[in-house]
């Protein structure tokens, strides 16, 4: 399993990137191809004892700022770290490849590299949102499309439930569409329309759920337009970092508080862990024909460990093979789209 990883693009120094990578390759059958400039990087990889064997560098000098526009980017900067990436997948010299760099970019240039699955209108980023016993839901789209059809939404339900099924392990996952309200009244004319559609599949699906549906076992695959996800992921990330400083705030008050956060401290780490996005290594781009992370522009090591991670499990899964297998079972492709008119 070869994982290229992007390491010119991220806000952290290459040496943070760089670790994560050869954290990575310490487990069995995963190697990676390191992009970015190969004198920084071969002089950060003398500080680390790694399998050789299991290492690759590329070089370029080229990367896409964080503030770029995308489209235009590319076409401007045709060697460019993610390009690079996308183009060893593309190759067959890579299985996958891991960005902490700019959304868009890396959306756009797996797009135009890999190409859509058969049948899949548009792709999805796919957002892991912890919930109790060590679960998750899968919430999707958290930003590749800012505006989408019920066609869509249909297709995001359906991949949401082969990611579930196939990477999670989970059978008959619970699919919801996200609203206003649990009422089929509500939501908004794509909503309800997409709402007809998945009724009538043989999905596993609960209907319309709320925000605060997504932490609980009441569903297992939450589905959204890109716009609503993103500000959601945002919010749940912002809501995360704002409870563990109220946390401090109230501990730092008080002489008794101290001691009780002292004897607490293995829960405050477990919880920690539980919450912190780093252990979830980044959001899977789905629907594309090869796989591709996109992990967050200030990535930590343990960020692109676990993202190399996830690559890693969707190419043995096979999750596009089941993915394309099922849409075409469910006869849910794009060409079909006018044939469900009667449901309206």
């Amino acid at each position: 399993m070869i994982i290229a990883v992007d390491i010119l693009s991220g806000e952290k120094p290459a040496d943070v990137l760089i670790r994560g990578a050869i954290d990575a390759t310490k487990e069995k059958d995963i190697s990676v191809i390191l992009i970015g400039n190969s004198a920084i990087i071969e002089e950060k990889l003398k500080k680390f004892v790694y399998n050789k064997k299991k290492v690759e560098v590329v070089h370029t000098d080229e990367f896409i700022g964080m503030d770029e526009i995308p489209t235009k980017a590319i076409k401007e900067k045709p060697r460019s770290s993610v390009i690079i990436a996308a183009e060893l997948v593309k190759s067959g010299k890579a299985d996958a490849f891991v960005s902490p760099g700019n959304t868009g970019a890396s959306l756009t240039a797996a797009y135009i590299k890999f190409g859509r699955l058969k049948g899949v209108s548009r792709p999805a980023i796919l957002a892991h949102i912890p919930k109790g016993k060590d679960s998750f839901t899968a919430l999707l789209d958290v930003g590749a499309n800012i505006e989408s059809k019920p066609i869509n939404l249909v297709q995001f339900a359906v991949m949401g439930e082969v990611y579930a099924e196939t990477v999670w392990g989970i059978k008959k996952p619970k699919i919801g569409l996200l609203s206003n309200g649990s009422e089929e009244s509500k939501g908004t004319e794509i909503t309800r329309k997409s709402y007809k559609i998945l009724k009538r599949l043989p999905l596993n699906f609960v209907g319309y759920i709320e925000g605060r549906d997504i932490f609980t076992e009441n569903v297992d695959v939450a589905v959204c337009d890109g716009f609503v996800g993103n500000i959601l992921l945002k919010g749940i990330e912002g809501i995360g970092k704002l409870i563990f400083s109220f946390f401090k705030e109230e501990i730092r008050k008080y002489p008794f508080s101290q001691l009780g956060a002292l004897l607490m401290s293995g829960t405050f780490k477990t919880i920690r862990k539980k919450v912190d996005y780093a252990e979830y290594g980044g959001a899977p781009l789905i629907g594309l024909n090869k796989p591709c992370i996109i992990s967050h522009g200030s990535a930590s090591s343990k960020e692109i460990y676990n993202a190399i991670k996830v690559a890693a499990r969707i190419v043995n899964y096979k999750l596009n093979k089941n993915i394309v297998a099922r849409l075409r079972e469910y006869d849910v492709t794009k060409f079909n789209w006018f044939n469900w008119e009667r449901f309206f």
